[in-house]
Protein backbone atom coordinates (compact mmCIF):
# COMPACT_ATOMS: atom_id res chain seq x y z
CA UNK A 1 0.00 0.00 0.00
CA UNK A 2 1.62 3.50 -1.00
CA UNK A 3 2.80 5.21 2.19
CA UNK A 4 0.39 8.69 1.38
CA UNK A 5 -2.45 6.02 1.54
CA UNK A 6 -1.02 4.50 4.92
CA UNK A 7 -0.52 8.23 6.66
CA UNK A 8 -4.19 8.82 5.53
CA UNK A 9 -5.83 5.98 6.91
CA UNK A 10 -3.82 6.87 10.50
CA UNK A 11 -4.90 10.44 9.88
CA UNK A 12 -8.29 9.41 9.35
CA UNK A 13 -8.31 6.99 12.08
CA UNK A 14 -7.17 9.22 14.30
CA UNK A 15 -9.41 12.28 13.83
CA UNK A 16 -12.37 9.63 14.13
CA UNK A 17 -11.50 8.45 18.12
CA UNK A 18 -10.64 12.20 18.80
CA UNK A 19 -13.69 13.49 17.46
CA UNK A 20 -15.53 10.71 19.32
CA UNK A 21 -13.29 11.56 22.89
CA UNK A 22 -13.92 15.31 22.57
CA UNK A 23 -17.77 14.51 22.95
CA UNK A 24 -19.16 14.94 26.29
CA UNK A 25 -21.72 13.17 26.24
CA UNK A 26 -22.18 9.69 25.06
CA UNK A 27 -23.67 9.04 21.57
CA UNK A 28 -24.64 6.00 20.68
CA UNK A 29 -23.05 4.12 17.30
CA UNK A 30 -25.66 3.69 14.21
CA UNK A 31 -22.96 2.58 12.32
CA UNK A 32 -19.26 1.46 11.44
CA UNK A 33 -17.94 4.77 11.15
CA UNK A 34 -20.18 6.26 14.26
CA UNK A 35 -17.28 3.80 16.32
CA UNK A 36 -13.97 5.38 18.04
CA UNK A 37 -11.52 4.46 15.45
CA UNK A 38 -12.66 3.83 12.58
CA UNK A 39 -12.64 6.18 9.82
CA UNK A 40 -13.68 5.00 6.17
CA UNK A 41 -10.89 3.22 4.90
CA UNK A 42 -10.97 1.15 7.86
CA UNK A 43 -14.99 0.77 8.15
CA UNK A 44 -14.45 -0.75 4.63
CA UNK A 45 -11.77 -2.68 5.82
CA UNK A 46 -13.75 -4.52 8.34
CA UNK A 47 -17.10 -4.68 5.77
CA UNK A 48 -15.13 -6.71 3.38
CA UNK A 49 -13.85 -8.84 5.30
CA UNK A 50 -17.27 -9.97 6.57
CA UNK A 51 -17.10 -7.49 10.07
CA UNK A 52 -19.99 -5.15 9.03
CA UNK A 53 -21.75 -5.34 12.48
CA UNK A 54 -21.60 -4.43 15.96
CA UNK A 55 -22.21 -8.07 17.08
CA UNK A 56 -19.29 -9.41 14.81
CA UNK A 57 -16.80 -6.29 16.19
CA UNK A 58 -17.90 -7.25 19.90
CA UNK A 59 -17.18 -10.65 19.69
CA UNK A 60 -14.12 -10.21 18.41
CA UNK A 61 -10.38 -10.62 19.83
CA UNK A 62 -8.28 -7.53 19.72
CA UNK A 63 -5.91 -9.05 17.50
CA UNK A 64 -8.19 -10.30 15.40
CA UNK A 65 -9.55 -7.42 14.47
CA UNK A 66 -6.50 -5.35 14.37
CA UNK A 67 -4.43 -7.51 11.83
CA UNK A 68 -8.20 -7.17 9.44
CA UNK A 69 -8.67 -3.46 9.85
CA UNK A 70 -4.48 -3.35 9.90
CA UNK A 71 -4.58 -0.90 12.82
CA UNK A 72 -2.86 -1.20 16.19
CA UNK A 73 -4.26 -3.17 19.26
CA UNK A 74 -4.99 -0.35 21.32
CA UNK A 75 -7.28 1.05 18.79
CA UNK A 76 -8.86 -2.09 17.76
CA UNK A 77 -9.70 -2.59 21.69
CA UNK A 78 -11.31 0.93 21.42
CA UNK A 79 -13.12 -0.01 18.53
CA UNK A 80 -14.48 -3.51 20.36
CA UNK A 81 -15.36 -1.26 23.53
CA UNK A 82 -17.30 1.08 20.91
CA UNK A 83 -19.25 -1.77 19.61
CA UNK A 84 -19.89 -3.39 22.68
CA UNK A 85 -20.78 0.02 24.38
CA UNK A 86 -23.24 0.19 21.51
CA UNK A 87 -24.90 -3.30 22.22
CA UNK A 88 -25.39 -2.78 25.41
CA UNK A 89 -23.57 -5.74 26.20
CA UNK A 90 -24.21 -6.56 29.61
CA UNK A 91 -26.62 -7.87 32.33
CA UNK A 92 -30.26 -8.53 31.23
CA UNK A 93 -33.08 -9.67 32.35
CA UNK A 94 -34.21 -13.87 31.52
CA UNK A 95 -37.61 -13.11 29.83
CA UNK A 96 -35.40 -11.23 27.46
CA UNK A 97 -33.22 -14.18 26.97
CA UNK A 98 -36.27 -16.44 26.35
CA UNK A 99 -37.34 -14.01 23.71
CA UNK A 100 -34.09 -14.40 21.95
CA UNK A 101 -34.26 -18.30 22.37
CA UNK A 102 -37.50 -18.50 20.66
CA UNK A 103 -35.10 -17.65 17.30
CA UNK A 104 -33.51 -21.06 17.93
CA UNK A 105 -34.89 -23.54 15.21
CA UNK A 106 -34.16 -27.45 14.57
CA UNK A 107 -32.91 -29.80 12.50
CA UNK A 108 -34.72 -33.27 12.17
CA UNK A 109 -32.42 -36.21 12.44
CA UNK A 110 -34.94 -38.35 10.18
CA UNK A 111 -35.70 -40.22 13.67
CA UNK A 112 -38.61 -39.61 15.51
CA UNK A 113 -37.31 -41.03 18.47
CA UNK A 114 -33.67 -39.27 18.08
CA UNK A 115 -35.37 -36.00 17.71
CA UNK A 116 -37.62 -36.86 21.11
CA UNK A 117 -34.23 -37.38 22.81
CA UNK A 118 -33.44 -33.98 21.53
CA UNK A 119 -36.03 -32.25 22.31
CA UNK A 120 -37.23 -31.83 18.24
CA UNK A 121 -33.45 -32.34 16.48
CA UNK A 122 -30.12 -30.83 16.46
CA UNK A 123 -30.55 -26.91 17.48
CA UNK A 124 -29.29 -24.00 16.07
CA UNK A 125 -26.78 -21.93 18.53
CA UNK A 126 -25.24 -24.33 19.92
CA UNK A 127 -22.60 -27.46 19.62
CA UNK A 128 -24.28 -31.17 19.16
CA UNK A 129 -21.20 -33.49 19.91
CA UNK A 130 -22.31 -37.06 18.68
CA UNK A 131 -19.42 -39.61 19.87
CA UNK A 132 -18.86 -43.47 19.82
CA UNK A 133 -16.62 -46.71 18.58
CA UNK A 134 -16.52 -47.53 15.00
CA UNK A 135 -19.38 -47.91 12.88
CA UNK A 136 -21.58 -46.33 15.36
CA UNK A 137 -23.19 -44.19 13.17
CA UNK A 138 -21.61 -40.95 13.97
CA UNK A 139 -21.18 -40.02 10.27
CA UNK A 140 -23.79 -41.51 9.29
CA UNK A 141 -25.89 -38.94 11.34
CA UNK A 142 -23.73 -36.07 10.04
CA UNK A 143 -24.58 -36.91 6.45
CA UNK A 144 -28.44 -36.64 7.18
CA UNK A 145 -27.81 -33.66 8.81
CA UNK A 146 -25.91 -32.16 5.93
CA UNK A 147 -29.27 -33.75 3.83
CA UNK A 148 -32.17 -32.70 6.08
CA UNK A 149 -31.34 -29.10 6.62
CA UNK A 150 -32.01 -28.29 2.95
CA UNK A 151 -35.67 -29.35 3.69
CA UNK A 152 -38.12 -26.48 4.74
CA UNK A 153 -38.70 -25.86 7.98
CA UNK A 154 -42.98 -27.65 7.96
CA UNK A 155 -40.78 -31.32 6.76
CA UNK A 156 -37.95 -30.54 9.51
CA UNK A 157 -35.05 -28.59 8.03
CA UNK A 158 -33.81 -24.80 7.63
CA UNK A 159 -34.18 -24.36 3.90
CA UNK A 160 -30.42 -23.91 3.71
CA UNK A 161 -26.85 -25.11 3.22
CA UNK A 162 -24.25 -27.71 4.88
CA UNK A 163 -20.65 -27.04 5.47
CA UNK A 164 -18.50 -30.18 5.77
CA UNK A 165 -15.68 -30.39 7.50
CA UNK A 166 -13.72 -33.64 6.31
CA UNK A 167 -10.75 -35.10 8.70
CA UNK A 168 -10.65 -38.55 8.27
CA UNK A 169 -11.26 -38.82 4.51
CA UNK A 170 -14.65 -40.04 5.08
CA UNK A 171 -17.15 -37.74 3.33
CA UNK A 172 -19.04 -40.12 0.45
CA UNK A 173 -21.19 -38.05 -2.04
CA UNK A 174 -22.36 -41.46 -3.08
CA UNK A 175 -23.75 -41.63 0.75
CA UNK A 176 -25.58 -38.14 0.15
CA UNK A 177 -27.74 -39.14 -3.67
CA UNK A 178 -28.94 -42.34 -1.53
CA UNK A 179 -30.16 -40.41 1.35
CA UNK A 180 -31.67 -37.67 -0.90
CA UNK A 181 -33.18 -40.14 -3.27
CA UNK A 182 -35.03 -41.86 -0.29
CA UNK A 183 -36.25 -38.66 0.79
CA UNK A 184 -37.55 -37.54 -3.14
CA UNK A 185 -35.14 -34.77 -3.22
CA UNK A 186 -33.28 -33.62 -6.20
CA UNK A 187 -29.61 -35.59 -5.32
CA UNK A 188 -28.14 -32.94 -7.76
CA UNK A 189 -29.69 -30.18 -5.89
CA UNK A 190 -28.62 -31.38 -2.43
CA UNK A 191 -25.24 -32.30 -3.40
CA UNK A 192 -24.42 -28.22 -4.77
CA UNK A 193 -25.75 -27.09 -0.93
CA UNK A 194 -22.96 -28.90 0.78
CA UNK A 195 -19.76 -27.81 0.29
CA UNK A 196 -16.91 -29.34 1.73
CA UNK A 197 -13.37 -29.39 2.80
CA UNK A 198 -10.92 -31.76 3.48
CA UNK A 199 -8.33 -30.96 6.59
CA UNK A 200 -5.36 -31.59 6.47
CA UNK A 201 -3.89 -30.99 9.43
CA UNK A 202 -5.32 -29.41 12.71
CA UNK A 203 -4.21 -25.73 11.77
CA UNK A 204 -6.47 -26.35 8.65
CA UNK A 205 -9.31 -27.65 9.97
CA UNK A 206 -8.80 -24.45 12.69
CA UNK A 207 -8.39 -22.06 9.21
CA UNK A 208 -11.57 -23.62 7.42
CA UNK A 209 -13.57 -22.64 10.66
CA UNK A 210 -11.86 -19.37 10.81
CA UNK A 211 -12.73 -18.66 7.12
CA UNK A 212 -16.33 -20.19 7.84
CA UNK A 213 -18.01 -16.36 8.07
CA UNK A 214 -16.87 -15.87 3.95
CA UNK A 215 -19.90 -18.21 2.85
CA UNK A 216 -22.21 -18.59 5.81
CA UNK A 217 -24.46 -15.65 4.01
CA UNK A 218 -23.01 -15.87 0.40
CA UNK A 219 -24.58 -19.27 0.40
CA UNK A 220 -27.35 -19.37 2.92
CA UNK A 221 -25.34 -22.03 4.96
CA UNK A 222 -27.64 -23.12 8.44
CA UNK A 223 -25.20 -26.52 9.40
CA UNK A 224 -21.76 -27.31 9.82
CA UNK A 225 -20.76 -30.48 10.66
CA UNK A 226 -17.00 -31.45 11.82
CA UNK A 227 -15.71 -35.28 11.30
CA UNK A 228 -14.50 -36.10 13.25
CA UNK A 229 -13.31 -33.52 15.92
CA UNK A 230 -10.20 -34.41 17.25
CA UNK A 231 -8.93 -36.59 14.50
CA UNK A 232 -6.28 -34.19 13.45
CA UNK A 233 -5.62 -33.18 17.12
CA UNK A 234 -5.22 -36.50 17.96
CA UNK A 235 -2.51 -37.39 15.35
CA UNK A 236 -0.74 -33.82 15.53
CA UNK A 237 -0.21 -33.50 19.48
CA UNK A 238 1.21 -36.66 20.74
CA UNK A 239 2.16 -37.16 24.29
CA UNK A 240 2.18 -35.40 27.76
CA UNK A 241 4.38 -32.38 26.55
CA UNK A 242 2.11 -31.44 24.16
CA UNK A 243 -1.17 -31.80 25.79
CA UNK A 244 -1.52 -28.01 27.05
CA UNK A 245 -0.96 -26.82 23.64
CA UNK A 246 -2.96 -28.71 21.70
CA UNK A 247 -6.41 -28.21 24.62
CA UNK A 248 -5.48 -24.50 23.94
CA UNK A 249 -6.10 -24.63 20.10
CA UNK A 250 -8.86 -26.91 20.75
CA UNK A 251 -10.45 -24.52 23.17
CA UNK A 252 -10.03 -21.56 20.71
CA UNK A 253 -11.15 -23.48 17.60
CA UNK A 254 -14.19 -24.60 19.72
CA UNK A 255 -15.11 -21.41 20.63
CA UNK A 256 -14.92 -19.81 17.40
CA UNK A 257 -17.33 -22.56 16.32
CA UNK A 258 -19.76 -21.48 19.30
CA UNK A 259 -19.41 -17.61 17.87
CA UNK A 260 -20.52 -19.15 14.28
CA UNK A 261 -23.33 -20.37 15.61
CA UNK A 262 -24.52 -17.62 18.06
CA UNK A 263 -24.11 -15.10 15.07
CA UNK A 264 -26.25 -16.72 12.35
CA UNK A 265 -27.92 -18.74 14.01
CA UNK A 266 -26.56 -21.80 12.73
CA UNK A 267 -26.38 -25.47 14.22
CA UNK A 268 -23.03 -27.06 14.62
CA UNK A 269 -22.87 -30.78 14.41
CA UNK A 270 -19.22 -32.61 15.81
CA UNK A 271 -18.63 -36.41 15.77
CA UNK A 272 -15.78 -37.17 18.40
CA UNK A 273 -13.58 -40.39 18.93
CA UNK A 274 -13.33 -42.63 21.85
CA UNK A 275 -11.04 -44.29 23.98
CA UNK A 276 -11.29 -47.19 26.46
CA UNK A 277 -10.47 -46.40 30.16
CA UNK A 278 -8.24 -48.99 31.51
CA UNK A 279 -9.43 -47.58 35.04
CA UNK A 280 -12.86 -48.88 35.16
CA UNK A 281 -13.66 -52.52 36.29
CA UNK A 282 -17.05 -52.51 35.73
CA UNK A 283 -19.50 -50.91 33.26
CA UNK A 284 -18.68 -49.76 29.78
CA UNK A 285 -14.88 -48.12 29.64
CA UNK A 286 -15.79 -46.22 26.59
CA UNK A 287 -14.71 -42.32 27.23
CA UNK A 288 -14.73 -39.71 24.49
CA UNK A 289 -11.32 -37.33 24.19
CA UNK A 290 -10.77 -34.15 23.92
CA UNK A 291 -11.04 -33.96 27.66
CA UNK A 292 -12.95 -30.94 29.71
CA UNK A 293 -12.29 -28.44 26.82
CA UNK A 294 -14.35 -30.18 24.50
CA UNK A 295 -16.86 -31.49 27.84
CA UNK A 296 -17.65 -27.75 28.65
CA UNK A 297 -17.65 -26.39 25.30
CA UNK A 298 -20.38 -29.22 23.39
CA UNK A 299 -23.72 -27.58 24.50
CA UNK A 300 -25.37 -31.37 24.17
CA UNK A 301 -23.53 -34.87 24.26
CA UNK A 302 -24.89 -37.91 23.18
CA UNK A 303 -23.20 -41.29 23.12
CA UNK A 304 -23.80 -44.00 20.55
CA UNK A 305 -23.39 -47.60 20.54
CA UNK A 306 -24.00 -50.34 17.67
CA UNK A 307 -27.04 -52.82 18.43
CA UNK A 308 -27.86 -55.81 16.50
CA UNK A 309 -27.39 -54.93 13.21
CA UNK A 310 -29.19 -51.75 11.65
CA UNK A 311 -30.15 -50.72 15.25
CA UNK A 312 -28.11 -48.04 17.24
CA UNK A 313 -28.81 -46.93 20.30
CA UNK A 314 -28.28 -43.27 21.36
CA UNK A 315 -27.92 -41.69 24.96
CA UNK A 316 -27.98 -37.96 25.80
CA UNK A 317 -24.90 -37.74 28.82
CA UNK A 318 -25.23 -33.57 29.08
CA UNK A 319 -27.50 -30.97 28.25
CA UNK A 320 -28.14 -27.74 29.70
CA UNK A 321 -32.01 -28.58 30.06
CA UNK A 322 -32.97 -31.73 28.80
CA UNK A 323 -33.05 -34.73 31.04
CA UNK A 324 -30.69 -37.92 30.24
CA UNK A 325 -32.35 -40.71 28.47
CA UNK A 326 -31.89 -43.38 25.45
CA UNK A 327 -32.92 -43.38 22.14
CA UNK A 328 -33.39 -46.32 19.41
CA UNK A 329 -32.46 -45.24 15.49
CA UNK A 330 -31.43 -47.20 12.74
CA UNK A 331 -29.11 -46.58 10.16
CA UNK A 332 -30.52 -48.47 6.47
CA UNK A 333 -29.43 -47.87 3.11
CA UNK A 334 -32.11 -44.74 2.99
CA UNK A 335 -30.28 -43.12 5.99
CA UNK A 336 -31.37 -42.41 9.35
CA UNK A 337 -35.19 -43.50 10.64
CA UNK A 338 -36.36 -45.42 13.23
CA UNK A 339 -36.46 -48.89 13.98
Amino acid sequence: MPKELVEEEMVEDFDAAEAEDEKSGKKKAKTLEDLPGIGKATADKLRTAGYDSFEKIAVASAHELSTIADVGVETAKKIIAGARDALEMGFESADVILERRKTIVRISTGSIELDKLLAGGVETQAITEFYGKFSSGKSQVGFQLAVNVQLPREEGGLGGGCLFIDTESTFRPERIVQMAEARNMDPQKVLKNIYVARAVNSDHQILLADKAADIIKEKNIKLIVVDSMMSQFRSDYTGRGALAERQQKLNKHLHQLQKLADMYNIAIYITNQVMDRPDILFGDPTAPIGGHVLAHNATFRIYLRKGKAEKRIARLVDSPNLPEGEAIFSVTEEGIGDV
